[in-house]
């Protein structure tokens, strides 16, 4: 207990740390430590976006090559792309939030249920995956009404262009320990 207040102290002493700046909705467990390993493993995001840093690749074999390492280099911060475009699909789209709304409110209704007793339908107890897959279910005709599926597809596919583009007009980044490439001339 004394070990983690001092952590906060010296974090609170640096700045925000990174369990203040992550939701507290988050439980603890394998989610919430995939994004704090992918917090710790982000690019600085001035490097990211230097336009300096942005040009054609001389051929295919330096494309194919930029887009592998850099894909690998920067991959919490395409992570946090891919995120931010999902928020941006969300937020812009009333009907989905409805859709959403709906979906997490019967989530909600049958955790409180399963607080109170057992829920039990046609005499049979029903299992708690069963009962989120029964909110699916009420809420599915609100996610097609809202379009989810042309959502989806658009949150691939701008996530692809945008990724894709950054991959592959980024330069690579020096790594240490790499050898000096000679250019044919």
């Amino acid at each position: 207990m004394a070990a983690e207040k001092d952590q906060q102290e010296d974090a609170g002493a640096e700045g925000l740390s990174a369990t203040t700046l992550l939701p507290k909705l988050i439980p603890s467990g394998a989610g919430r430590e995939w994004l704090e390993r992918r917090r710790a493993t982000i690019r600085p995001w001035s490097t990211f976006v230097d336009q300096r840093r942005f040009s054609r690749p001389c051929n295919v074999g330096e494309l194919c090559q930029r887009l592998v390492r850099n894909v690998e280099y920067y991959q919490s911060n395409y992570v946090f792309v891919f995120l931010g475009l999902i928020l941006y699909c969300v937020v812009t789209s009333p009907m989905l939030l409805v859709a959403l709304a709906v979906f997490f409110g019967a989530c909600y209704i049958l955790y409180l249920r399963t607080l109170q007793s057992k829920f039990v339908l046609f005499g049979r107890e029903v299992t708690p995956a069963h009962q989120y897959a029964l909110a699916g279910g009420i809420s599915f005709p609100f996610f097609w009404l809202a379009g989810a599926g042309s959502a989806v597809f658009w949150v691939l596919g701008a996530t692809l262009v945008v990724i894709g583009s950054h991959a592959a007009f980024h330069q690579l980044e020096a790594v240490e320990g790499e050898e000096l490439q000679m250019e044919p001339v």
